[in-house]
């Protein structure tokens, strides 16, 4: 694998002049305007017979401007400045790219390379706009974070109101809500233009286009410079794993064949989700896409990617009706699309030497070995990957066990499952569980009482007592122990109450539930805003004492009877209490200090029951427990305690928490 992508990378160094140049090709192909004002025009068409540029510019005149056939497929066309110097191609105007196929049909192209689509009310597809405006950077790109708490974003659905809601109100609404929430970085959904909405941006139609359904690109550009002033770090969520059927405004038979950008035949199609398969091998797609990835980087500024659907490129298969047991069978063989492999190490590779700041994140399902490893060990060269099994096994958990029947051991198995030295990001719950046809931890904790009981006016009932300490206890069990870094989906860290499900045919086009009802944290008399407040404190602990760029947890005791689990990580210890009913005295955990209450989520901010003397000093003793030489005993243990040599955060109840600060030694 190393040698295949060494020869790749030796190849363009050869005939590209280095891999920089060949990835700057966004600056050549499509349409770009010269500092004279000069229109530069090329493509790789290698089915087309002749291909012209049309437009407003030229009152849509199908050959009034041809191109010049060049090499390998390649189409140029210059259009000099006019007499007063001004672009022949004014910023804002539509063009089309005209193709003559081989059977002599005339096709009128959106250019794969379009930096801007927009579509008018009264119209199915994309018209293709000429956008060439001055560009103003104020703020720098925050420096490379230790600790990764993503907030994962849709633009359009960050809203209460059914609309889809604006790059502007996402920079100056949102924004300022996940700065104060502790998260550090935003990963953007459906930034890449789709013509599909109710496709969560996953059905591609122009790669090099931010989506115009939210604004304009310098909407999104002022979004991500404003989000960079306040130190957020902003990932997008890049989609190379597969494109849009569509043709009329997508990749799809641009040139008239069925061959450019994709395999032909049924390999260049995915079973599933009834979409085009690029054609790794090819020396154009290669261009193109790692063109796409640096055009985000260097005309945006996003500091990183996630890259969407990386178990699919892996593999011939796609991952279809195949499971992964860790098995080395499984991740080497002729099943494993070695073409994609490469591609990926290319793209990780590049972005690390022109842009070594950024972050790559991988979605992969199967655990293909050292996909988290740096290209130079063999690996893919990715920051992190997802641990995908965790939201599973938590659903699994919820869904088929009693309270009593939850195993405390494999629960640890599940959120330490990982790889040696390879990063992963744990999260209880993404946008996957929040789409309709599924549910997420809060609704399969509370159901239908979330719509009658959340009201701190209405009796507290048996299950939201239960579910909002569990909702708290599993996302932080999850954040503590379960990688090296943390996601939540946006209105989840609050249990939002409702499924997502966009504006579709099946439900006469609503928006009522293509929102976040971030209103819910603001009114007073509901019992959101405890898991509000919950979230960002949990957040803000891990900024002050960095667990999870701390090396992996030590797991002292998973007591299967006791229901208990406890962890030492950071210089933490974390104690949890899984058991529905009993709760502990003088419980005995492992440490070295005395300490005091410095948060608990008994406390009435949190929607507890003000059980805690915060006034209690607890104090340590040579008395060796659970492999530890020292050990403090816990007056009362209901689920969940956190200990520090500086810090103790306990959770008592069904996770009624605290934490406690170190005082002196003990």
């Amino acid at each position: 694998r190393y040698s295949l992508f060494y020869n790749h990378l030796k190849n363009i160094e050869e005939n590209e002049g280095g891999l920089d140049k060949f990835s700057k090709s966004y600056k050549t192909f499509g349409v770009n305007q010269f500092v004279d004002g000069g229109i530069y025009c090329k493509e790789w068409a290698p089915g087309a017979e002749a291909v012209f540029l049309a437009g407003d510019f030229n009152g849509w005149n199908p050959f009034s401007h041809p191109y010049k056939k060049m090499e390998y497929g390649k189409w140029e066309l210059f259009i000099p400045p006019g007499q007063d110097g001004y672009p022949p191609v004014p910023h804002g105007s539509k063009l089309k790219v005209v193709i003559r196929a081989q059977n002599g049909e005339l096709l009128y192209r959106i250019s794969p390379w379009a930096r801007y689509v927009v579509r008018d009310e009264d119209k199915v597809n994309y018209d293709w706009v000429h956008w060439s405006p001055p560009q103003s950077y104020i703020h720098p790109s925050p420096k490379r974070l230790k600790s990764l708490r993503i907030y994962e974003s849709h633009v359009g659905i960050a809203s209460p109101e059914g609309k889809v809601a604006s790059y502007k109100n996402f920079t100056y609404n949102v924004l300022p809500r996940i700065k104060d929430l502790g998260y550090n970085c935003v990963q953007l959904m459906a930034i890449m233009e789709h013509a599909y909405y109710a496709s969560f941006g996953y059905q591609v139609t122009s790669f090099f286009a931010a989506s115009s359904r939210y604004g304009t690109p310098d909407d999104l550009k002022e979004m991500i410079d404003i989000a960079h002033s306040m130190g957020i770090t902003v990932l997008l969520d890049v989609v190379h794993s597969h494109a849009s059927k569509n043709s009329e405004d997508g990749l799809n038979k641009f040139d008239g064949t069925d061959s450019c950008f994709f395999h032909s035949g049924h390999r260049g199609n995915h079973q599933l989700w009834d979409s085009r398969l690029f054609d790794y091998a090819n020396w154009e797609v290669l261009r193109f896409l790692l063109s796409n990835l640096r055009m985000w980087i260097e005309d945006y500024r996003f500091d990183g990617f996630r890259f969407d659907g990386v178990t699919s490129m892996l593999y011939h298969h796609h991952g279809i009706g195949t499971g992964f047991s860790g098995d080395y069978n499984e991740y080497f063989g002729l099943h494993v699309d070695e073409d994609a492999l490469c591609y990926l190490m290319l793209a990780n590779h590049m972005i690390k030497f022109l842009h070594p700041e950024c972050i790559t994140i991988a979605e992969d399902v199967s655990g293909m070995p050292a996909l988290c490893r740096p290209v130079a060990e063999g690996g893919g060269g990715f920051d992190y990957r997802l641990a995908m099994a965790i939201p599973d096994k938590w659903i699994q958990i919820i869904k088929e066990l009693k309270d009593e029947d939850w195993n405390m051991g494999n629960i640890v198995h599940t959120l330490t499952n990982r790889r040696y030295e390879e990063k992963y990001i744990a999260y209880a719950e993404s946008h996957d569980q929040a789409l309709v046809g599924d549910k997420t931890l809060a609704f399969r904790l509370m159901d239908a009482e979330m719509y009658t009981n959340m009201s701190v006016l209405s009796p507290l009932t048996p299950v939201i007592d239960r579910g909002i300490q569990l909702h708290k206890m599993i996302r932080l069990i999850t954040h503590a122990l379960g990688g090296e870094s943390y996601l939540n989906f946006m209105g989840n860290e609050f249990g939002h109450p409702e499924w997502l499900d966009f504006p579709r045919r099946g439900n006469n086009e609503s928006y009522h539930y293509a929102r976040r009802q971030f209103n819910l944290t603001e009114d007073h008399l509901l019992r959101y805003r405890f898991l509000n407040a919950f979230d960002r404190d949990m957040n803000k602990w891990e900024e002050k004492f960095g667990w999870l760029a701390s090396p992996p947890a030590y797991v002292s005791e998973k007591h299967e009877s006791n229901k208990v689990i406890a962890f030492e990580r950071a210089g933490l210890i974390f104690i949890f209490n899984f058991h529905p009913y009993q709760s502990y005295v003088d419980y005995r955990v492992g440490t070295h200090s005395p300490y005091e209450i410095l948060l608990d989520s008994d406390a009435a901010e949190y929607g507890g029951h003000q059980r805690l003397d915060h006034s209690t000093e607890y104090f340590s003793e040579e008395y060796p427990h659970n492999y530890r030489p020292n050990s403090l005993m816990v007056s009362k243990i209901f689920f969940f305690i956190l200990l520090s040599s500086e810090l103790l955060l306990k959770f008592f109840g069904q996770i009624w928490s605290l934490f406690w600060e170190y005082l002196g030694e003990g």
